[in-house]
């Protein structure tokens, strides 16, 4: 019965860690980022057409540079979700290092 008895884990403890807090601030810092940029490009596509001439200008043949960036932001949401599931791994990663350490620290 006692073999099936999981150790209890004080998330308190791990969350003052200063890896821990470093991890946090760290993965904060990056999601904020990438939402920033996120919409600021998503947001700018309207602003251009509807305020300026800028994308109503033939870029190739009758396709208008409207096609062309509306093209570029699947691109770019490709692109961050690619790079944020590298991220992410990374994250997993080190989080896992911070539970060693937690673990260490406890067996002590």
């Amino acid at each position: 019965m006692e073999k099936n008895k999981k150790p209890v884990i004080d998330y308190d403890k791990i969350a003052s860690q200063p890896s821990f807090q470093q991890l946090a601030k760290k993965k904060n810092s990056f999601l904020w980022t990438m939402t920033f940029i996120f919409l600021a490009l998503y947001m700018l596509l309207p602003i251009l057409t509807s305020y300026t001439d800028i994308l109503h200008q033939k870029a190739i043949g009758d396709i208008t540079w409207v096609w062309v960036y509306s093209a570029g932001l699947f691109i770019m949401t490709w692109g961050l979700a690619h790079f944020y599931v590298a991220k992410a791994n990374k994250y997993d990663s080190d989080a896992k290092d911070i539970i060693a350490e937690y673990e260490g620290g406890r067996a002590k």
